[in-house]
């Protein structure tokens, strides 16, 4: 199948880009085809743990053109949110394509060749918002290989009540391993680990200055051509209503990371050691890029040089919910930002 641009994902940034091209002109599969590796709407949100209700999440943007609707703060992210994004596919009646796994992406004869678990697709620019969830990130550690009891990352976690009665080792100095603590701790000990201290805030809300500067950083470092960093490592972590409780009871007492993983446990540097029945890894995930391998865009420093959302080593490429635009809000306007340009770029082709 042919199209002028392909988009390759439907989470909040890929919907956005969909859904402003379609408004730029470009006709819906004739020449903009978005391709979703998911049997179902909704992005990474339909994969989250049940316990993560919208009272727990940090705010979901409204997409272009509709808002979210009202919650009671108690539903199911993973239900509501996906309802959301189906919700708006019908309205506007986007042309997502899926299941369809992209594999790779090479360039043939100035076009785009993707090759795919349903086909081959070819198109003339490419707008990549694959984000992140498929590439959990875990670090390897002496010992790992050896771990007799359960080691799972964040996407797999299913609910508190899988370890109860257990001593989970919890590993990991963002919001997710925050909440997770605070939830396991209720019916299991808990032993909490990271490699830096954490950076508390205590200064009421994330609000638009912190996000200025979150974006600010992040953007600094992706123009480089270096990886982004994780949101926490600029703006701190917070404790919210909900996780006081577990405070109150000494869960976020943290250990500095330990130095090897035993078959029953943990050892650090200094020879103490803990016995553990299971490690979570809430570590965070890497951009889901392997697909774009062939095409060259990575700088010897592992990082795509960007301007804007565009790849600087090829305008005909985007990339959205990437670095800077890695949040919903910041999702939406990269979808906007790809659109115009490719829109601009492929217009001055033609003429």
């Amino acid at each position: 199948m042919d199209a002028q641009v392909i988009v390759i994902g439907a989470g909040q940034a890929g919907l956005s880009a969909a859904y402003h091209l379609i408004r730029f002109g470009f006709r819906p599969y004739d020449e903009v085809v978005v391709l979703d590796r998911n049997a179902e709407p909704g992005g990474a949100w339909q994969h989250r743990w049940d316990s993560l209700t919208m009272h727990d999440v940090h705010g979901i943007a409204n997409l272009p053109g509709a808002g979210v609707p009202e919650s009671a703060g108690d539903e199911r992210a993973n239900e509501f949110v996906p309802r959301y994004y189906a919700d708006y596919e019908s309205r506007f009646e986007l042309p997502v394509v899926r299941p369809v796994t992209v594999g790779s992406v090479h360039e043939v004869d100035g076009r785009f060749e993707l090759t795919t678990d349903r086909g081959m697709y070819r198109a003339e620019a490419i707008v990549n918002a694959t984000g992140t969830w498929n590439r959990p990130f875990v670090p390897w550690y002496p010992g790992i290989e050896t771990f007799r009891g359960r080691q799972l990352h964040t996407a797999d976690y299913n609910g508190a009540g899988e370890f109860a009665g257990q001593h989970v080792l919890v590993v990991g100095g963002g919001a997710s391993a925050v909440q997770l603590l605070a939830e396991i701790s209720e019916i299991a000990t808990t032993t909490w680990v990271t490699r830096r201290p954490p950076e508390w805030r205590t200064d009421g809300e994330f609000g638009p200055e912190l996000g200025r500067k979150v974006v600010a950083k992040v953007e600094e470092r992706v123009r480089a051509g270096l990886p982004p960093r994780s949101v926490v490592s600029v703006t701190g972590l917070q404790l919210r209503e909900q996780e006081r409780a577990a405070a109150e009871r000494g869960v976020y007492t943290r250990l500095p990371m330990f130095e090897r993983i035993t078959p029953d446990g943990v050892v650090w540097a200094d020879g103490r050691t803990e016995h553990v029945d299971a490690i979570l890894w809430a570590t965070g995930f890497r951009a889901d890029l392997g697909h774009l391998a062939p095409l060259q865009l990575r700088e010897p420093s592992g990082g795509i040089r960007m301007d804007g959302t565009r790849t600087v080593r090829d305008a005909r490429i985007h990339l959205v919910g990437y670095g800077p635009s890695a949040s919903t809000i910041g999702g939406n306007r990269a979808g906007y930002t790809a659109a115009r340009e490719l829109r601009d770029l492929l217009r001055a082709e033609a003429a």
